[in-house]
């Protein structure tokens, strides 16, 4: 961890937090998701770089360290499509293996499908091949009280975060989404209610790592993390028929919660994923939650280090 580097990248006219460990043609970015920052990745980082490869992880625009954009109320994930491309640029990468984490892993698909050139693989765990949109998420076959439902009405999540301290709302959520139950509040709750403060940590997060959570969110608040991915879930990007062509690999968790978004588990197992993305290989971890990642490192590390090590020219 102490040989992680740290830095500021100018993408877009905004400047970019950027942990960077390791050398060399064969690189790698990482790109997070929710309630998480680069700081997910931290296992990993350290695995690749010690295999050879160039790891790269950023704060998406608006989150921990990365600056917030002027109007962030304007941003879809199309933004991050575009920041992923011009991070690229600016650090002189040709092209890359891309790797994401919840709905990190939308802006790394559709690089890859708008973008061919720039992609060697791309590695997604917990989230196959969506396409934001209207029917990327089918809110009205979920309760009223579902999460996303909740944090996309506008006020809402800000008033129920708002409640208690930036630490403890990422305890609260981390803790939520590692269940293997939807996150789903009763009509007289908000979703931080559900949050038991008898119950520990899941494994692979300390109270450690949580401070580092806490401090970078701290920093950026959670009006765009609301804003992107939350709020633009339904907004349609304008592609048609997106192909994936690099070769790809889909880790999930055998107990992650989002197995059980309506017609998502049947999505990945009857391979109606590979529509979009032909060249998909399917691995489900036993036991695997939704931060299979940080809970399962090694397990996780081995997998992307081999699909890496066969796809590397």
């Amino acid at each position: 961890m102490e040989n992680i580097e740290h830095k500021h990248v100018e993408v877009r006219g905004l400047k970019l937090h950027v942990a960077e460990i390791g050398s060399g043609p064969k690189a790698v970015v990482f790109l997070h998701g929710f309630p998480e920052i680069w700081y997910t990745w931290r296992h990993q980082l350290v695995a690749l770089a010690d295999k050879g490869y160039r790891a790269i992880a950023i704060d998406f625009r608006g989150y921990g360290l990365s600056e917030q954009p002027a109007d962030p109320e304007k941003d879809t994930f199309i933004d991050l499509v575009h920041d992923v491309v011009a991070l690229l640029d600016s650090l002189a990468i040709n092209k890359a293996f891309l790797i994401g984490k919840d709905f990190g892993a939308l802006p790394a698909y559709l690089v890859a499908a708008l973008h061919p050139e720039r992609v060697s693989g791309v590695v997604t765990l917990g989230i196959p091949f969506m396409l934001p949109g209207p029917s990327a998420v089918q809110n009205h076959l979920l309760p009223e009280g579902f999460y996303i439902s909740r944090w996309q009405e506008p006020g809402r999540a800000e008033a129920d975060f708002g409640r208690f301290d930036v630490k403890t709302v990422i305890r609260n959520i981390y803790i939520l989404f590692s269940r293997s139950e939807i996150p789903t509040a009763a009509p007289d709750q908000e979703i931080m209610d559900l949050f038991d403060p008898a119950t520990p940590l899941p494994p692979g997060l300390s109270e450690e790592d949580l401070d580092v959570y806490a401090s970078l969110y701290e920093k950026s608040g959670f009006r765009y993390p609301l804003r992107v991915p939350y709020r633009t879930l339904a907004v349609d990007c304008g592609i048609t028929d997106p192909k994936v062509s690099a070769p790809s690999l889909l880790i999930v968790g055998e107990k992650d919660y989002v197995l059980k978004f309506p017609g998502m588990e049947d999505y990945i197992r009857t391979g109606a994923v590979k529509h979009f993305v032909p060249d998909l290989d399917i691995t489900f971890i036993e036991d695997g939650s939704h931060f299979v990642h940080e809970q399962l490192a090694e397990k996780v590390n081995q997998l992307i280090l081999t699909f890496l090590d066969k796809h590397a020219i």
